[in-house]
């Protein structure tokens, strides 16, 4: 079973739209990848209240170092975490999929 890191725009979105998308690409990261996947989670709904905007990246960082996959929602080329995510994964041989 591969792990599975989702990366995804956030700002401006509700909770329930967020985990729709996180349902959506689980479904589609199992399709394209041919099996079941452990999905780490990386959507912080209690982080610090004084969390600055880089304690969210820096946290994606390190469980993105666990991912056998990741998947790069829609928009992810427009948010800064994203394209950190991104060219990180790329950078340390993180198998990509890119919606």
């Amino acid at each position: 079973m591969k792990k599975l890191f989702i990366s995804q725009p956030m700002r401006g979105k509700s909770d329930e739209d967020i985990l729709a998308e996180r349902k959506k690409a689980i479904e589609l990261a199992q399709e394209m990848i041919g099996e079941p996947v452990e999905v780490i989670d990386s959507f912080f709904q209690e982080a610090p209240a004084d969390a600055k905007p880089l304690w969210f990246p820096g946290k994606s960082l390190e469980l993105l170092s666990g991912a056998d996959v990741a998947y790069f929602a829609q928009g992810w080329e427009d948010a800064r975490g994203c394209v950190i995510e991104h060219d990180s994964a790329l950078a340390y041989g993180i198998k990509s999929i890119v919606a």
